[in-house]
């Protein structure tokens, strides 16, 4: 099968099944590191654990890039 067909195959898919088709592709670039996945899940729960204790307050998104363009404009 060439690659057009296949694309075009894929395209075909439903949203669901091609983003699992993107994820399969996408890991057999970059496989997972089971410890490097360890130590960010680690992170996250931690990062969590914080917000929701109170100990640090969250910034949006909007605020984030709001302080970047200030900083390098």
């Amino acid at each position: 099968m060439k690659t057009e067909d296949l694309l075009r195959e894929i395209e075909s898919l439903p949203v669901e099944e091609r983003a699992r088709v993107a994820d399969s592709v996408l890991k057999s670039l970059n496989p997972p590191e089971s410890e490097i996945d360890k130590k960010w899940a680690e992170v996250a729960k931690r990062r969590l654990e914080e917000i929701k204790s109170g100990s640090v307050k969250p910034v949006s998104g909007e605020e984030v890039f709001e302080e970047v363009w200030k900083r390098f404009s």
